[in-house]
């Protein structure tokens, strides 16, 4: 009887463990990657907690838009590199980097938070272990030989090498499955290769791909292979512990410093969001005034092409369209005075009096010129980024603000898009397709590459795009002036010459 209640009493109740109260222990990162077994416990700042997340949101969406658009491994690894090099850096071991534990720890940490901010419903999960896997892969086959080894080593994974007298029994089955996937140049003799052996279920992409040996269930997997076991497995304890912190998630609630941040973080995973500050997107040299907007929207995004359009049909433009269209304007550094006489001249068919009674003040309200004082101490309202115009205030009947490419039926897209110049059927192919999977900033980097492909590829080949240019679009003013910068790269301007630099 005693032996049973001590057996009882050395029982784990896992229920009970996900709430335990964690011990503090300060983490040890003797390695590059990390599996993220273990979750944090030392204290940071709650500016760090959001900030640290929102640099490693930037690197996610990055690696999924190279996805969606089908980049090849070695592109998504070239395209990533000054972005990670910007937010996420990781140095290796053998580097000299005096920066290893505090690089470190900002991986770990903001691992850890978007774990809790996108462990809510499944969608996000399934997003959020795809990405990730995405990530750590890409890290994976980056990574110095040595230290992926000790890496890999220290999973204690329950991989059995296959021994050597049964590597000779099935020596040609082995043989043609390493030929058929690397050639006979790759292959050794069979003592020289090894071979590992678990269930097929663990390495079902290279199952598919034909490049393992099957026999009684068990997959034999070259050590060549070596990534996709250590892939799979990340995979799959990840996808475990999103199951375990949703259920730890109600817990969350009773702390309202991190609840509004997750929500924050979860909802810009529709878009990254974009900081911005009113001069970021000011251009030197470039003529801003309102006689010369009609020139500059050859430069705007479909969201404020479309709302051009319809000021210079209707002469008029509903609230939240006047407000959207007034916020950019001022964004790529239209001056207070210059907005009033645009808007002016735009509402040709009233009366100086009515544009003064009914109008003028909420744009100067806009710009900070008017109103309480924190309004004016702020310089007004900041442009709206791409996250905000897709999920606030969307357009009802009669109006025009939002995003064309989430708010607009394809049918009525592809007729603005193509008065804009998209006419190839590839392009507007790709365009409904990303719309379907809603993918809508996305569709706006296929149009913005396909209307600059020839200024692209010349600012590549000359050397002058930096990681801010390589990164997706996702706030409107950014499409305005790499447009601007592209369109105009070398072109002599009354400030000097136009070059390509970061925001």
């Amino acid at each position: 009887m005693n032996r049973i209640d001590n057996k009882r009493r050395n029982v784990v109740d896992h229920r009970k463990k996900q709430y335990a109260d964690p011990a503090y222990k300060e983490t040890q990162y003797p390695h590059r990657l990390n599996f993220y077994a273990t979750p944090p416990t030392a204290d940071i700042t709650l500016e760090q907690f959001e900030q640290w997340a929102i640099d490693r949101l930037r690197v996610l969406a990055e690696i999924e838009a190279c996805s969606f658009r089908n980049k090849a491994p070695a592109e998504t690894a070239l395209h990533m590199k000054p972005i990670l090099e910007k937010y996420l850096p990781l140095d290796s071991n053998s580097s000299s980097s005096t920066q290893l534990s505090v690089q470190r720890q900002k991986d770990h940490y903001s691992h850890f938070i978007l774990r809790l901010a996108f462990s809510s419903t499944k969608e996000l999960r399934q997003r959020f272990a795809r990405v990730e896997t995405m990530l750590f892969r890409l890290r994976f086959n980056a990574d110095d030989a040595r230290e992926r080894q000790a890496f890999v080593e220290s999973l204690n994974l329950d991989w059995e090498p296959v021994p050597d007298e049964e590597k000779r029994e099935i020596a040609s089955e082995l043989m043609a499955t390493v030929i058929s996937s690397y050639g006979k140049k790759a292959y050794q003799s069979i003592d020289e290769e090894t071979f590992y052996r678990v269930d097929w279920t663990r390495v079902p992409d290279l199952v598919e791909q034909r490049r393992v040996f099957l026999r009684a269930g068990k997959a034999y997997v070259p050590a060549k292979e070596l990534q996709s076991l250590v892939v799979t497995e990340f995979t799959a304890r990840l996808e475990k512990s999103l199951e375990l912190t949703a259920r730890a998630l109600p817990r969350l609630d009773e702390d309202d410093r991190l609840t509004p941040i997750l929500d924050h973080l979860s909802k810009n995973f529709v878009a990254p969001d974009a900081g911005y500050s009113g001069g970021a997107s000011a251009i030197e040299g470039a003529e801003i005034t309102a006689r010369n907007i009609d020139n500059l929207s050859q430069h705007f995004p479909m969201c404020m092409t479309v709302l051009h359009r319809t000021l210079r049909r209707d002469s008029k433009l509903k609230h939240f369209g006047r407000l959207q269209y007034t916020l950019f304007l001022k964004g790529i550094g239209l001056s207070l005075d210059e907005c009033l006489t645009f808007w002016r001249t735009s509402f040709n068919k009233m009366t100086e009096d009515v544009f003064n009674k009914e109008y003028r003040y909420n744009f100067r309200h806009a710009y900070g010129d008017v109103g309480g004082d924190s309004n004016r101490r702020g310089g007004g309202y900041s442009p709206y980024s791409c996250q905000k115009i897709l999920t606030e205030h969307a357009p009802g009947p009669g109006e025009t603000h939002g995003c064309p490419y989430r708010h607009m039926n394809m049918d009525n897209l592809a007729v603005q898009l193509q008065a804009s110049g998209v006419t190839d059927p590839a392009v507007l192919r790709g365009v409904k397709e990303d719309k379907e999977k809603q993918k809508f900033h996305l569709a706006c980097n296929r149009v913005f590459e396909h209307l600059h492909a020839k200024e692209l590829k010349k600012a590549k080949d000359d050397g002058v795009m930096t990681a801010s240019q390589l990164e997706t679009i996702v706030h409107p003013n950014e499409y305005f002036k790499r447009s601007y910068l592209l369109k105009n790269m070398g072109k002599a301007q009354p400030g000097g010459d136009v070059k390509m630099e970061g925001p």
